[in-house]
């Protein structure tokens, strides 16, 4: 393993519904794997919750979020914590104008299923014009949207 340096702005950013998605590092070694992202999130109506086959954790840099997990809310605020294990319904919505959070993911899939979802999926088009688009992505990286019937 060689180290990482990632410079303020640096990373490959995925458009994704719930705000830009910045690659900071995949980091692969012989304990295992994880990702980190630097999320920026606009305020915008909370997604319905989905479940990811990676662990999450949600640390908050800026603003203040609603994080559902399991359908328990947490209110968070710069410095707090939130860790959303693998397999669980989880969502958030941002309180305010914006939020930045670093989001840790366990594995190395997230990065893939960003990159595809940002790809295919129209962000100029309502959530239901697209949910096509987002079974396909979301069935393809096994990621379900809870309570959402697959294609």
């Amino acid at each position: 393993m060689t180290s990482i340096n990632v410079q303020p702005g640096e990373g490959r950013r995925y458009r994704m519904i719930d705000g830009d998605h910045v690659a900071k590092a995949a980091v692969h070694d012989t304990a295992g794997a994880f990702e980190v992202f630097e999320v920026i999130a606009p305020a915008a109506p909370m997604a319905p919750p989905h479940v990811s086959p990676w662990t999450g954790v949600l640390f908050l840099l800026e603003g203040r979020v609603s994080v559902m997990v399991d359908a328990t809310s947490y209110e968070v605020e710069p410095g707090g914590l939130v860790v959303i294990p693998a397999g669980t319904p989880a969502t958030f919505g941002v309180v305010g104008d914006t939020a930045r959070f670093l989001a840790i993911t366990s594995g190395d899939g997230a990065g893939r299923f960003f990159a595809d979802f940002a790809s295919t999926v129209p962000l100029d088009r309502p959530v239901e014009d697209a949910m096509e688009a987002i079974l396909s992505v979301t069935q393809r990286h096994g990621v379900a949207l809870a309570g959402a019937a697959t294609p």
